[in-house]
């Protein structure tokens, strides 16, 4: 909890979800965000089937955008994911969850095993050391997604989902244009350090890639570049855009013991300065 709110404080950036206040009671901690209310990416996705590449080719760009702004930071987000990209009520995207992101060096590598199996990258789940090469490779898998409709790796058997990530070949489909299979090839690089975006200039040769040649990266970062869709968001309280199966859940205020000492939160308040970012959608 303090890392990931260590983390929220240090992030501003139009494609991130914004911590506004952190705080504590006597048992409980809490973060408070931005509610975005536009839904999940991929809620819309799943409704539409597969996005055409210049649809994906936005939203690939703001996720770019923000796992670039974290790397240069020295964060590794490490849970990119179709759940944690969220979309906000002009159709942009937002990324959220911060609970496995870590603050890694250059230098230094994690050997957590963390993330969801079909977006992990080999050399987690070789247990090899990873660093902020393991995100590019989620991008990439998310890419793929957004083309195809589904991952490129599945299967009903951990084990043997972990064994295909490893060692086999991804398959691109053969309508998807030369740019496309290009980028995916080079972020689907099953070895880190020859992956795209693992060099010295990081996102930067992401976003030199062919395929981002008619992006506009200024123009998208200031959020000048208007989506083509827009979720139905009928206002601020609006959750319409998401699945039934999370907005009919009872709340429930995490149920926790009682710490001990407060040594272990000082220093946990938060107030969010005001920044130029747009207000909660």
């Amino acid at each position: 909890m303090k890392a990931e709110r260590d983390i929220l404080t240090k992030v501003v950036h139009p494609f991130i979800v914004q911590l506004r206040y952190s705080f504590q009671t006597k048992t409980k901690l809490y973060l408070i965000l931005d509610f975005i209310n536009g839904g999940h990416l991929f809620f819309h996705l799943y409704r539409q089937g597969i996005f055409s590449e210049d649809q994906a080719r936005v939203y690939t760009a703001e996720i770019v955008s923000a796992v670039s702004h974290l790397h240069e930071r020295g964060i590794v987000h490490r849970d990119l994911k179709p759940e944690n990209i969220l979309m906000d009520a002009d159709g942009h995207v937002m990324l959220t969850d911060f609970g496995l992101a870590k603050e890694i060096d250059e230098s230094s590598r994690s050997n957590s095993m963390c993330g969801t199996t079909e977006y992990m990258a080999p050399e987690i789940l070789l247990a090899k050391g990873h660093n902020k090469s393991a995100d590019w490779w989620s991008v990439g898998i998310l890419l793929y997604e957004m083309l195809t409709g589904k991952p490129p790796y599945t299967h009903s058997n951990r084990k043997k989902l972990q064994e295909k990530i490893i060692n086999e070949k991804v398959k691109l489909l053969p309508r998807l244009s030369g740019e496309a299979h290009s980028l995916l090839k080079g972020l689907l690089q099953k070895d880190p350090t020859l992956r795209l975006g693992s060099g010295p200039q990081g996102g930067d040769d992401i976003k030199n890639h062919k395929w981002f040649r008619t992006t506009n990266w200024k123009k998208l970062e200031s959020r000048e570049l208007q989506p083509k869709f827009k979720p139905d968001v009928s206002g601020e309280d609006c959750t319409e855009n998401f699945d039934k199966c999370w907005t009919a859940m009872p709340l429930d205020d995490s149920p926790a013991p009682t710490p001990t000492s407060g040594e272990h939160f000082h220093g946990y308040t938060y107030v969010a300065p005001n920044h130029w970012l747009t207000s909660p959608q």
